[in-house]
């Protein structure tokens, strides 16, 4: 396929992190798709002023606040709609290395059907209850999956090869918040699509503003995790299948894949 990517970042009352993010982003001159997820009036004025400063910086905006999820999803959807072959998602915290995305989309060109995903390189700065959070989320996705080759189901700084996605839209209904993550790459590794994780410093910045909500979004992975339990079972042979029977094609992964 013909490698043409953008950048998508979704922003909910982040705009100041997401101005110095948008600078450095300036630098590798790939088109911008910056998703305003129901921001306040301040920061919605900062997200225009970004889009009318940057000639490679394009605005789309949510009538109102959905989630990291139906952000990225309406980001990945609006980069399918002008014909990118790929995009590159980043959060707009600051808590991702800017430095990786040339060896990022690289790996996507030498790859254009994987999905290239962040293997988080952690400082000092983590929280230790949500690095423990995280890992009883990576166990999950590996019973899921019947494998350990998505590292990090949770890492925001991925790749996308966005007819893949697009399928898996069309077909299936994934969480609007924090659980997206983690699920899209569950069901497109399903689907057969190869994930490849990219090792990158990840760092918590100080005073920085999360919005994972602490009972709500945990509640929302425990549902999304008992109902990918129940999807692998009913997909049990198939990936036992392609586990262990190398020629077990494609095809006939996608059509029981395809199952809710």
């Amino acid at each position: 396929m013909s490698f043409r990517a953008c950048i998508v970042v979704p922003v909910y009352n982040h705009a100041t992190q997401a101005r110095a993010l948008v600078e450095r982003l300036a630098e590798f001159g790939k088109p911008v798709i910056i998703v305003n997820d129901g921001s306040g009036p301040a920061d919605s004025e900062i997200l225009k002023g970004l889009a009318q400063e940057h000639a490679t910086v394009s605005l789309f905006e949510r009538p109102a606040n959905g989630g990291k999820g139906a952000a990225v999803k309406d980001g990945l959807k609006e980069a399918s709609r002008r014909d990118f072959s790929h995009a590159l998602q980043i959060d707009a915290d600051g808590q991702h290395d800017v430095n990786d995305v040339p060896k990022f989309l690289a790996r996507a060109r030498s790859c254009p059907d994987a999905v290239i995903t962040g293997q988080p390189l952690y400082d000092e700065s983590v929280p230790r209850g949500r690095l423990i959070a995280r890992y009883l989320t990576h166990v999950w996705v590996w019973v899921e999956t019947l494998s350990f080759t998505i590292r990090d189901s949770m890492c925001g700084f991925r790749v996308y090869p966005l007819q893949s996605v697009a399928n898996l839209l069309d077909g299936s209904r994934l969480g609007d918040r924090m659980d997206f993550d983690p699920e899209v790459l569950v069901r497109l590794s399903w689907n057969g699509i190869r994930i490849i994780s990219l090792p990158t410093r990840v760092r918590y910045p100080e005073g920085g503003l999360s919005h994972f909500r602490l009972f709500e979004d945990n509640l929302l992975i425990t549902r999304m995790h008992i109902k990918l339990v129940a999807g692998m079972l009913w997909r049990l042979p198939v990936l036992l299948s392609r586990k262990f029977l190398p020629g077990f094609t494609a095809d006939r992964v996608k059509r029981v894949s395809d199952k809710p």
